[in-house]
């Protein structure tokens, strides 16, 4: 009797609901196991790589499973808690989990098949009349065995190229065929090492040296090299890198070979990380906490115990990360691994060097800028046993929360407040912060939320007793926090003391800075030159093709730029609505910023920290490391700058224009300004002194700015509760809003209207929209939103079940079919 089949059940990196049901051949069911990755052909040709989230002796009904075509993992690449972890992100995020199963894995994880042509061997192509570029197709495989689609637009030199290809399957002269290609590949490198008769006597080496000086001088150098690298005599005899042998005394290649020939030296190729090693340099018992630290640290452990999760409420430079360092190390001699969230990669880069001095090769790092192959040996050493060289702390951004921890034992989230912790674009639309307190529960460990400015919401929850809270209001080292003056930029220029955008006060305090030789830090909220430009005489300003924003004017590029798709034209000479020669730049962004300055003070080396200054990978290290070193001395950035960062030397903080912030119509408008300024303003006077803040403004009796004059995050933290319970907003009530996209306005409208009368029939007045957002348009799509509120007393499953029940019948509904929704549950 034959053995009954197996079937697995897969999940695909694709936005379609469920999994997908696959028969195992009976050759591979001693390889299929959950969490490896199979190939699956899925609809009619495509094929991609899955994942088996289990196995069972259960068919599908109403069809027929397809096989398993392959197995790409001798070991499972997601465990089952993993697994637990995406089904409530998709199911909270209300999302697919093949969408989260695509933002989770790194990208050389995710295999989908190309297509490619290949000529018919069997057809005879000279019985047809073929066009110019039919022949020319032809004509390029019969020189190459294949050629993928993505290539033939390019042989062709044309955009379409559909027809040429069809033309030529339906004569029965080139196939369509699927080809999978691999994406990771380990980084092999050659090692030089001494045969084993040399290695087991070293009085071989006296002849040796005698014939080598006589008739190879060159084999000589080279050999007297490798031993001094390999570390010959001292009892343990390294191989050495073929790069690093040859670099060492400039040698030809062809001196190694001879060597090898004669059978002196040997290579072995061996598979190497990518990933550098570093060696611990201190231990963590050589930092001493001050009483106050001490008594915050308790606070700490006696939260754990008792909540699991604790907000750590300390000031700037209050010494957050040495109570960071020392739960680390108690972690880890419990034999359990460290997640340690940052909303920015700006900011891993001291960080990284704090905690590579104490825990050396343990501290892995976990962010985009890494390439796809050095994701995959991060991804590896995490999920690596602890027996084996794994990383037990990692240091990342948001989607670090996605890796394979096998025992996670702390969770940090520092600058928990920060809005870089919450994905935008595309699915799933997560919050790092929040899915990192989910994973800690899934494995039983602690959580710590640190901040100076915590979220409104997680400091709620500590007052509410949902989280433990732990304070330090000084700090370390005794220092003052700064002072803060606020400057009235409207009596400034009523009385012509503004020069370019800079007070008197503040030029006044830049002064005595570089005298004193000190650094300084501007922050403004906008990059670029000039925010727009403007004709004097009809008001016309230049607009995206694609969104309906102005386009940003940058002056190193000398072009405009759409910050919302990416879009660029170059700057006209005369108005296009009237003729008008006079185009005036009307607001200004760091570069303008950078460019002033350095007119106001020539000698000083400015420098600026943006999006347009941080695109190359070490960028960010780069401007850090100079400012670090004192090679510059005024640092000019976007939000940036405002973010934990600690220099000894920066006696002065600027912030050019608050009521950007202030004046931004949002609800978290007030408390994201505080956040902001406290933030930046927590920069200066760090070591030596008490460092000075200058924030210029039109309105400055605005009450957020007493608060940060006064340094007061509960006087903030009680005015904006107030105003969020009267209108309804979190932490007393839930959001979640959907956007409707599509290119026709009209019919854009006509669905959204219904989507939002659907709505109030299951929520009544809870529903608010639909209304067009800020940007209406972006890249060709126009958008409404309708925004849902929801009180934390009704069950939130529930309103989503009915949500989701309700969009099903929305896209049942032809006309409105094409209408994209996206879903955003606590958009920030």
């Amino acid at each position: 009797m034959a053995a009954p089949t197996r079937y697995a059940e897969v999940l695909l990196p694709l936005p379609v609901s469920g999994t997908f049901t696959y028969a195992v051949p009976t050759e591979l069911e001693s390889a299929v196991k959950e969490g490896v990755r199979v190939v699956v052909q899925f609809g009619r040709k495509k094929i991609y790589a899955a994942l088996v989230k289990s196995i069972s002796d259960r068919p599908p009904s109403g069809y027929e499973a397809k096989s398993l075509l392959a197995v790409l993992d001798e070991k499972p690449l997601v465990h089952e808690r993993q697994f637990r972890f995406w089904e409530w992100i998709a199911a909270y995020y209300l999302c697919q989990e093949g969408e989260v199963m695509n933002a989770a894995l790194p990208s050389a994880f995710k295999l989908e098949s190309e297509s490619k042509i290949t000529l018919d061997v069997t057809a005879d192509a000279g019985k047809f009349l073929l066009g110019e570029k039919e022949e020319l197709l032809v004509e390029s495989l019969l020189h190459r065995k294949a050629i993928r689609i993505s290539e033939v637009a390019g042989i062709l030199d044309q955009r379409k190229t559909l027809p040429v290809i069809s033309s030529l399957i339906e004569k029965g002269i080139i196939r369509m065929e699927e080809e999978l290609p691999l994406k990771y590949h380990p980084k092999k490198e050659t090692f030089i090492r001494l045969t084993e008769p040399y290695q087991q006597d070293e009085s071989l080496f006296r002849e040796l040296f005698d014939r080598l000086e006589k008739k190879s001088p060159k084999q000589l150098e080279l050999l007297m090299s490798f031993l001094v690298l390999s570390g010959a005599g001292t009892g343990s005899v390294k191989e050495v890198t073929r790069n690093d042998l040859l670099k060492s005394v400039h040698a030809a290649p062809a001196a190694l070979e001879g060597l090898i020939r004669k059978e002196i030296l040997e290579t072995v190729t061996r598979t190497v990380s990518r990933i550098g090693e570093e060696t611990a340099r201190e231990d963590v018992s050589s930092i001493r906490l001050e009483p106050f630290q001490e008594e915050a640290f308790e606070t700490l452990h006696r939260g754990m115990d008792q909540k699991g999760v604790v907000l750590l409420h300390g000031v700037t430079s209050s010494g957050k990360t040495e109570l960071y360092i020392k739960l680390i190390k108690e972690t880890l001699d419990q034999g359990k691994q460290v997640l340690y969230l940052l909303p920015e990669i700006a900011l891993t880069t001291q960080i990284i060097n704090r905690l590579k001095k104490y825990f050396g090769g343990r501290v892995g790092v976990y962010h985009s800028r890494f390439n796809e192959n050095e994701r995959v040996e991060i991804w590896n050493r995490v999920g690596a046993p602890a027996a084996e060289k794994r990383y037990d702390v990692i240091l990342g951004a948001r989607s670090a929360v996605f890796l394979p921890f096998y025992d996670l034992g702390l969770v940090i989230v520092d600058e928990e407040h920060d809005s870089s912790f919450k994905q935008y674009d595309p699915a799933p639309r997560y919050n790092g912060r929040d899915a990192a307190l989910y994973l800690a529960h899934l494995h039983g460990a602690r959580s710590v939320l640190g901040s100076a400015t915590p979220s409104l919401e997680s400091y709620y929850l500590a007052m509410e007793g949902k989280y433990a809270l732990s304070v330090m209001s000084e700090r370390y080292g005794k220092l003052e926090l700064p002072e803060v003056e606020v400057v009235n930029i409207r009596e400034e220029a009523r009385w012509k003391k503004m020069r370019s955008h800079f007070s008197s006060v503040l030029v006044s305090q830049l002064d005595e800075a570089l005298k004193a030789e000190e650094q300084a830090i501007l922050f403004q909220n906008r990059r670029g030159f000039s925010l727009r430009l403007e004709c004097d005489t009809c008001n016309w300003m230049p607009v995206c093709k694609n969104c309906d924003v102005t386009l940003v004017y940058h002056k190193q590029m000398n072009h405009l730029r759409c910050h919302y798709c990416g879009y660029t034209t170059k700057v006209p000479d005369t108005c296009p609505s009237c003729g008008n020669r006079t185009l005036r730049m009307k607001g200004f962004g760091t570069e303008k910023v950078e460019e002033d300055l350095s007119l106001i003070f020539p000698k000083a080396r400015i420098a600026r920290m943006d999006l347009d200054t941080t695109r190359s990978r070490y960028s960010y290290r780069r401007i850090l490391d100079d400012f670090e070193q004192r090679k510059i001395d005024i640092l000019v950035g976007t939000q940036m700058v405002t973010k934990g960062l600690d220099f000894d030397n920066v006696s002065t903080v600027g912030i050019l224009n608050a009521d950007n912030m202030l004046s931004f119509p949002d609800f978290r408008s007030a408390e994201r300004s505080f956040q902001l300024m406290a933030q930046v303003s927590g920069r200066s006077g760090r070591k030596k002194k008490r460092g000075r803040v200058i924030i210029q403004t039109y309105n400055p009796r605005h009450p957020v700015l007493a608060d940060v004059v006064n340094h007061d995050y509960v006087s903030m933290y009680r005015q904006q509760l107030a105003d969020r319970l009267r209108f309804r907003y979190p932490p007393f009530f839930r959001l979640i809003r959907i956007e409707l996209k599509h290119r026709d306005s009209r019919l854009l409208g006509e669905a959204a209207r219904d989507f939002a009368l659907r709505m109030k029939k299951i929520f009544a007045n809870r529903v608010l929209g639909p209304e067009y957002p800020m940007v209406s348009r972006i890249k060709n799509e126009f958008i409404q939103q309708v925004l849902i509120k929801i009180e934390r007393t009704y069950s939130v499953s529930h309103a989503k079940e009915s949500l989701m029940k309700e969009i099903a019948e929305f896209h049942r509904q032809k006309e409105y079919s094409p209408v994209r929704l996206v879903m955003d549950v606590d958009p920030v």
